[in-house]
């Protein structure tokens, strides 16, 4: 392995810790009803949504040679599935890949 690569390997592990580190530390003085949190959480939830948006509407890779309604309805049915199980994440993120590679290989 080159050492230019352990050298982005380490450089980059190092800043994400970091990030991590300094969270923690934070954490405990940060209140959860602040309007500072609720807008962090609001970003987070803005750049999630851009990137389904984008893996939906413009996929790379494999998920590429998809159809869009299927990538569609495998997205409403993850929405549909989330919602019926209580808002548990668990369930959706194993259903999708499965739909997806049933609804592939059979419509």
């Amino acid at each position: 392995m080159s050492s230019n690569i352990i050298i982005v390997i380490l450089i980059t592990s190092l800043a994400t810790y970091m990030s991590r580190f300094f969270g923690v530390l934070t954490s405990e003085k940060m209140d959860i009803r602040s309007k500072l949190f609720r807008w962090f959480n609001c970003v987070a939830y803005a750049i999630l949504a851009a990137l389904i948006a984008r893996m939906v509407i413009f996929p790379a890779g494999v998920l590429s040679e998809s159809s869009m309604f299927i990538r569609l309805l495998v997205l409403a049915g993850a929405v549909i599935i989330f919602l019926a199980t209580k808002k548990n994440l668990v369930y959706p993120s194993v259903l999708s890949p499965i739909i997806l590679a049933l609804l592939n290989n059979y419509l």
